[in-house]
């Protein structure tokens, strides 16, 4: 597996588990968990994003 596609997948499980705890913090009523769930989407959302930018230069790297 590329670095590329690992930082993909490693990006959308934290994006699920950002999920999960954004969803049990509502449930619960608690805000720190809430705010946590919110973080760990975004840091996959970044993860994810820089994935894609790794793959797309491999690819234009493999091109020449």
């Amino acid at each position: 597996m590329t670095e590329g596609k690992e930082n993909q997948a490693k990006g959308a499980f934290d994006k699920v588990k950002g999920e999960v705890k954004d969803q049990f913090g509502k449930l619960t009523d608690d805000k720190k968990k809430q705010a946590s769930g919110k973080k760990d989407k975004a840091k996959g959302e970044l993860k994810q994003k820089y994935g894609e930018a790794q793959e797309q230069a491999n690819e234009e790297e493999n091109e020449r």
